[in-house]
């Protein structure tokens, strides 16, 4: 038996060597095949720029905005129908019996909604005739006003490929609920019927 069972043997070292790094891709060069991309953020002048060819998580660009016939086409499209309804409200007079609906308020309690004159009102409106338009429905010329706002501010939005969104807090509704109420309350009183239609 060999009383020195090592002597001659070649030992492997305790800590294998770790292979060498890389080299980095000279700015501009493609990736190789393969390997992962990745960039830095370059601090000091033009931070929160992404530098290099990855561009991915917070750092990902916007995506390109639509084009903008696409853009205009919901606001326009609303634009168009709004028109259209009040142009017919304006050819069909709504002021002579049987062309319209009575509503059912009305009808069969006497009372008057928060709506009644509103097609009066449309009528008037188109028309030019804001004094007429003002007395059978005051509350919609507001709603015109506001509709006009709204539609002004959609086009902008939408030319500038910024999306548009309407949030309304539960306290507004809650809001408008109470100016519909009192709205009607007032009309059907006899001190408010310069309000009813």
């Amino acid at each position: 038996m060999d009383p020195n069972p090592t002597a001659g043997a070649v030992t492997e070292p305790e800590h294998a060597p770790e292979p060498p790094a890389a080299a980095a891709p000279a700015p501009g060069a493609a990736a190789p095949s393969g390997a992962a991309v990745s960039g830095t953020r370059e601090h000091g002048h033009g931070e929160g720029q992404w530098q290099g060819p990855g561009a991915y998580g917070p750092f990902a660009p916007p995506p390109p905005p639509r084009p903008l016939a696409r853009r205009l086409l919901a606001p326009l499209g609303t634009l168009a129908a709004v028109a259209a309804a009040f142009a017919y409200v304006g050819t069909v007079d709504p002021n002579e019996p049987g062309h319209y609906p009575v509503c059912p308020l009305l009808r069969f309690t006497g009372v008057y909604c928060p709506g009644c004159g509103g097609l009066r009102s449309a009528h008037a409106f188109v028309h030019g005739d804001l004094g007429a338009a003002l007395g059978s429905n005051a509350l919609a010329v507001v709603g015109y006003g506001v509709f006009a706002v709204v539609m002004v501010l959609w086009l902008v939005r939408a030319v500038r490929g910024l999306p548009m969104r309407v949030a309304v807090s539960p306290v507004l509704w809650w809001g408008i609920g109470g100016v519909l109420a009192l709205f009607t309350l007032v009309r059907n009183l006899p001190f408010g019927s310069a309000l009813a239609p």
